[in-house]
C-alpha cells in the first residue's frame, strides 16, 4: 500500500472529530515486542490477524457508527468533488503538458495536494477528482500519493479517491462545458448505491492555496438549514472589483450577486460583515465578501438542479444565482490566507510568500500538514554557498552559488558561480527552479558536455532574476535570464521560453544554450 509522504497517521483538524480520525486512520496495529512463531498460514487463519509479506499484524475491526450526530456519521455522509479545471491558458506555458492542479508549487508539492490534504485533515474520506485537460501527470501523482489500498483500507472500507475523466457516452457527446456540466455528466455516479449515505457534497477547486477544515464549512451549512453554502472571503475596496461579490441579509443569506463590479455597482455590494463574525473594526476595513469558488450542496437538491437546468454549465455564474431566488443560499466566512493560482503572476507571488519569515502559508503546519508523494530522496547538499530566505527541496545539489529569495525544487542542480539576485525594487521571488524528474549521473553529464550538449540544471556562472525554470530544463554556462529589455509579454516558444507579466518562464525539457542573454 502506497503511503502518504508525511510519516504519521492522518490527523483531523479538530478534537471534535478525533474519534472519526482514529477510524479513518490506520486500523492496523503492528505486533511489536513479541516474536511470532506460528507459521504464516496458521496465523492468517486466526480471526483479527492479517499477513502482509512476512509480518503479521493485528487488525482492529472498525465499528460501524451510523448514529445520527456522531462524528463518524457526519464525515461519512459528506463527499468531496474536486474540479480539475479547464485548459489553464492563463497559466500557460506551465500547463502546456500538465493540468492546472498538477503544477508544482513550494518546491516539493503540487496544487492538487492542497484540497486533497484539506479533505484528509477534515476527515472527509469520499473524494472524486474530475479531470479533462492534460491529466496524465495529475492522474499519476494521485495514484502514487493517495492510493489507500484495496477496498479503501485506510478509510475503513468505505472511503475512496477516484479520478473521473471527461468522456463521451451515448447520452453525453460533449466534453465538460463548465463546472456544473462536469458534475452533471457524472450525476449517475453520485446517485449510485455506494454513495447512498451521502447527504452533502462539497465542491472544490484544484488550483487554490489555503488551509481549511471543510467539516466546519459543512457544519455551518447544516446548522443554518441551508440548501447551498458558499465559502467567501472578506475583502477591501482595493481588491473587491477583482472578484465575484455577494450581498447578504442580516442572517447571512445571500440575496444578490455581482461579477467584478466597479463604480456605483461596487459601492452597492457593501455589506455588514459583522453578521458573519468579523469584529466591527475588521468589518469596516473589509465591507465586501467575495466568492472562493467552493460550495456545499445538499446532494438531492444539487442533482435536481442539474437535471432541471441542463443549459446552465457553471455553478458560480448560473446555477447558484438561479438557486438563490427560491432556495436558502448561505454565506460562510473564511477569514484566513487564500490565493487563487490562476495566472503566472499570482503563481509567482504565491511562491514568493512561502519564502517570507514568517510566511503567509506553511506546508508543514503540524495541525494540518499538506501531504504529497513520497519520493525517498536524500537531503539537499549545499557546498560553500550563500542562501538567503530560500526553500531548498530534497535531492538538490548546490555548489559555490548565491541564492536570494528563491524556491529550489526537487533534484535541482545549481552549479558554481550561479547568482540568483534580488532585482532593484523587486518584490518577487527572484527565481523558482522546479527541479528535475530524475537524476543524471556524473558520467552522463560528462558525456553530454563532451558531445557539446547541456546537462540538466543551472550551468556555471549563470545569473537569474524574476524567472521560473520548469522541470528538466537545461541552462548552459554563463546564461543571463534577467529580462534585460523589460518585456512584459512575449511568446518565444521556439527559443524555449515565454515572458508573462514580466516574468521569464523557461519551458519544461527545454535547453538554453551557453552564453544566452534573455
Amino acid at each position: 500500500m502506497q503511503a502518504l509522504a508525511a510519516d504519521r497517521a492522518l490527523p483531523t483538524a479538530t478534537a471534535q472529530r478525533s474519534g472519526a480520525a482514529k477510524q479513518l486512520g490506520c486500523f492496523k496495529q503492528s505486533v511489536r515486542g513479541t516474536r511470532v512463531q506460528h507459521k504464516a498460514r496458521s496465523a492468517a487463519a486466526q480471526p483479527g490477524l492479517l499477513q502482509t509479506g512476512l509480518a503479521v499484524q493485528a487488525v482492529a475491526a472498525p465499528e460501524r457508527d451510523t448514529q445520527m450526530g456522531s462524528a463518524r456519521y457526519q464525515t461519512n455522509s459528506v463527499m468531496a468533488v474536486i474540479l480539475g479545471g479547464g485548459a489553464g491558458t492563463r497559466l500557460y506555458p506551465l500547463t502546456k503538458n500538465r493540468a492546472k492542479p498538477a503544477v508544482p508549487i513550494g518546491g516539493a508539492y503540487r496544487l492538487i495536494d492542497v484540497p486533497m490534504s484539506n479533505c484528509i485533515n477534515s476527515g472527509i474520506s469520499k473524494i472524486y477528482i474530475l479531470t479533462q485537460f492534460n491529466s496524465t501527470s495529475l492522474n499519476r501523482h494521485l495514484a502514487r500519493t493517495y492510493n489507500f489500498g484495496a477496498s479503501g483500507v485506510r478509510f475503513g472500507g468505505e472511503g475512496f479517491v477516484e479520478v473521473l475523466a471527461a468522456t463521451q457516452t451515448p447520452t453525453d457527446k460533449e466534453w465538460f462545458q463548465g463546472t456544473a456540466d462536469a458534475v452533471r455528466q457524472y450525476a449517475w455516479l453520485f446517485r449510485d448505491i455506494k454513495n447512498r449515505n451521502v447527504e452533502d457534497i462539497v465542491i472544490l477547486s484544484g488550483d487554490h492555496l489555503y488551509r481549511m477544515d471543510y467539516m466546519k464549512f459543512v457544519d455551518h451549512h447544516r446548522a443554518n438549514g441551508a440548501d447551498v453554502t458558499i465559502g467567501c472571503l472578506p475583502v477591501d475596496a482595493t481588491r473587491a472589483s477583482d472578484f465575484g461579490l455577494m450581498k447578504i441579509d442580516g442572517e447571512g443569506k445571500i440575496i444578490e450577486f455581482a461579477e467584478k463590479p466597479k463604480g456605483d455597482a461596487l459601492e452597492n455590494m457593501k455589506v455588514d460583515t459583522t453578521v458573519l463574525g468579523l469584529s466591527a473594526e475588521a468589518a469596516q476595513q473589509t465591507p465586501f465578501i467575495a466568492s472562493m469558488g467552493i460550495y456545499v450542496f445538499k446532494k438531492s437538491l444539487m442533482l435536481d438542479l442539474l437535471d432541471a437546468n441542463k443549459t446552465s454549465h457553471d455553478f458560480g455564474g448560473e446555477i447558484i444565482p438561479q438557486t438563490a431566488q427560491d432556495h436558502k443560499v448561505q454565506a460562510y466566512l473564511f477569514n484566513d490566507y487564500w490565493e487563487d493560482i490562476g495566472t503566472i503572476e499570482s503563481f509567482f507571488n504565491a511562491n514568493l510568500a512561502l519564502t517570507h519569515n514568517p510566511p503567509n502559508f506553511q506546508f508543514h503546519d503540524p495541525q494540518g500538514p499538506i501531504y504529497t508523494s513520497p519520493r525517498f530522496l536524500p537531503p539537499a547538499k549545499v557546498i560553500k554557498s550563500r542562501l538567503t530566505d530560500a526553500i531548498v527541496s530534497h535531492g538538490s545539489y548546490l555548489r559555490e552559488c548565491t541564492v536570494n529569495h528563491a524556491i529550489i525544487g526537487l533534484r535541482s542542480r545549481i552549479n558554481e558561480g550561479v547568482t540568483i539576485q534580488v532585482g532593484v525594487g523587486s518584490g518577487y521571488v527572484d527565481a523558482m527552479i522546479m527541479g528535475c524528474d530524475y537524476y543524471e549521473s556524473d558520467s552522463q553529464r560528462r558525456a553530454l558536455r563532451e558531445a557539446g550538449a547541456v546537462p540538466m540544471g543551472i550551468g556555471a556562472g549563470c545569473t537569474l532574476r524574476n524567472v521560473i525554470v520548469d522541470k528538466n530544463a537545461r541552462i548552459g554556462d554563463n546564461v543571463q535570464i534577467i529580462n534585460k529589455e523589460g518585456v512584459q509579454e512575449a511568446a518565444r516558444e521556439e527559443e524555449g521560453y515565454f515572458i508573462r507579466s514580466g516574468i521569464v518562464v523557461v519551458l519544461r525539457n527545454q535547453t538554453i544554450a551557453s552564453g544566452t542573454i534573455i
